[in-house]
């Protein structure tokens, strides 16, 4: 079952299962190219747990998961709109909540 996420990202993340098989998440297009990586290291842990609970819940990164996702960010969303590329793994979201093509999430254990 979703989370009810906070206002603050650091809180939503204690809502989220623990990534500690996770070697990394990869995002697959449609012709099943990995289009992106997120390996489980420092400064990238928070988006791996947000994108292995987006895949747990949701199957796939289409337009609800994207959203649900931007809702567990939080108030990185809004820094990510003004500053587009400082928060890559944000910006993926948007643009899926905007309407572009859904992806498959992989999570590869460690």
């Amino acid at each position: 079952m979703p989370i009810q996420p906070t206002a603050s990202f650091k809180d939503n993340l204690q809502l989220l299962p623990p990534i500690d098989g996770v070697q990394r998440i990869d995002l697959i297009d449609a012709a099943g190219t990995v289009v992106a990586s997120i390996e489980n290291q420092p400064g990238k842990q928070g988006s791996v747990a947000v994108y292995q609970y987006l895949a747990q819940q949701f199957g796939a990164l289409d337009k609800a998961a994207a959203e649900h996702g931007l809702d567990v960010f939080a108030e990185h969303v809004p820094d990510a709109r003004n500053r587009p590329g400082v928060h890559p793994n944000v910006d993926r979201l948007i643009a899926i909540a905007d309407g572009s093509e859904a992806l498959s999430i992989a999570i590869i254990a460690a």
